[in-house]
């Protein structure tokens, strides 16, 4: 199976040719937005860290910035900061720069002169780039190119026994075709951690899937907090799903049934092929954002409740199995799967119907909030209670 993509000069290839204007703070973010409005071909990120922290805050923050400049979704990097944040918009472009031959630039607001300065200069740059990325051809790429996050996000009890599953067929005809998928929210393993496990490929990754686990808990029980507190969310209970664990059975459907090859950090890029799973906080947003900086050019995305959410980097196709839910939210909806609550859809033609329709994404199809232009992002906290 092969798709239309961008080749990058790293040996990934974009489905998306962005330029993407990155603030390196949050004092970086407004000129960044203007920048960006200013620019055919460009997006922007709005940031809300990045300055003021402890250090293992500071240091995912800078994976996150790097990792979205190195996205195989993205062309180029215009980088706008302040002049005093903790990590300054030189150090980042070269810490971009060390891990790709892409074209970046940077430009700090004290520097120079002002907001208004800031903004001209960076926007010359930034057409100048745009103009430069108008004129890469798409080329023929391998579906091994493609690197799925899969995520949910206001479940209720359709997720578990249709969309879920159906997101899981998908990623194991994925994986059977050679592409990779990853499955994050560590949280929503809990309870559902052993079945998980015994997907590993190794002896290895079963414990390291139990461990993630255990580690989460005793975290939050060492400051005090019970993860069951928040889980599952009132949306959630209002939907149908009374425990974490009901949610957990539920959420790791989406996964498939294929074996995990690997267990990854926050934002870490994967090194191997296959299904994968990433160890990221219960929180949808913040999770996608970990999947994109991790290399993510795609991102499919289940609900029962209905969500708005999308990402400036890569499309986010969201797909329900709720029929209450696609007929009244269809503006934020891309596909509908209840016929498989009515039994007029079977879990395998469902898989396949989604494939047809991450092909058609593949290829250059806007999903509904690309379409918006709706960009959410969250960075998780390694500190969290400091």
């Amino acid at each position: 199976m092969q798709f239309m993509g961008y080749k990058r000069s790293e040996g990934r290839a974009g489905i998306r040719n962005h330029v993407l204007i990155l603030p390196t703070c949050a004092c970086g973010s407004e000129s960044s937005r203007i920048v960006a409005s200013q620019v055919r071909g460009a997006v922007n990120i709005v940031f809300n860290t990045g300055c003021s922290d402890v250090a293992a805050n500071t240091a995912m923050s800078q994976k996150i910035l790097t990792g979205f400049a190195c996205n195989p979704n993205v062309y180029g990097v215009v980088i706008i900061g302040l002049g005093c944040e903790t990590v300054p918009h030189k150090v980042l472009r070269e810490k971009i720069e060390a891990m790709t031959k892409k074209p970046v630039v940077s430009f700090g607001i004290q520097e120079e002169g002002g907001t208004l300065k800031t903004i001209e200069n960076a926007t010359r740059a930034a057409r100048i780039m745009a103009a430069e990325a108008g004129m890469q051809q798409k080329e023929p790429c391998d579906i091994s190119e493609l690197l799925l996050g899969i995520e949910c996000g206001g479940s209720d009890t359709t997720s578990g026994i249709a969309s879920n599953p159906a997101v899981g067929n998908l990623s194991d005809r994925l994986v059977d075709l050679g592409a990779s998928t990853i499955m994050s929210e560590s949280i929503e393993w809990i309870g559902g951690e052993h079945v998980l496990a015994r997907r590993a490929a190794t002896p290895e990754i079963h414990n390291q899937i139990i461990k993630v686990c255990e580690d989460y808990e005793k975290h939050l029980l060492a400051a005090g907090q019970d993860c069951r507190a928040g889980q599952p969310t009132p949306g959630n209970k209002d939907g149908g799903l009374s425990t974490i664990d009901e949610k957990s059975l539920g959420c790791i459907f989406k996964g498939g049934t294929r074996p995990i090859v690997e267990v990854l950090e926050q934002a870490e890029r994967p090194t191997k092929q296959g299904a994968i799973i990433m160890d990221t906080a219960g929180y949808d947003i913040s999770s996608v954002t970990s999947m994109v900086a991790a290399g993510c050019n795609a991102v499919i995305f289940t609900t029962g409740r209905g969500t708005p959410t999308g990402n400036a980097i890569v499309p986010v196709l969201k797909v329900t199995a709720n029929e209450h839910t696609y007929q009244w939210m269809e503006d934020n909806m891309d596909v509908d799967l209840s016929a498989i609550i009515r039994g007029e859809m079977t879990i395998p033609e469902s898989g396949e119907m989604l494939l047809d329709e991450m092909e058609k994404i593949l290829n250059g199809k806007l999903t509904k909030a690309e379409a918006y232009g709706f960009s959410d992002i969250a960075v998780d906290h390694v500190c969290r209670f400091v």
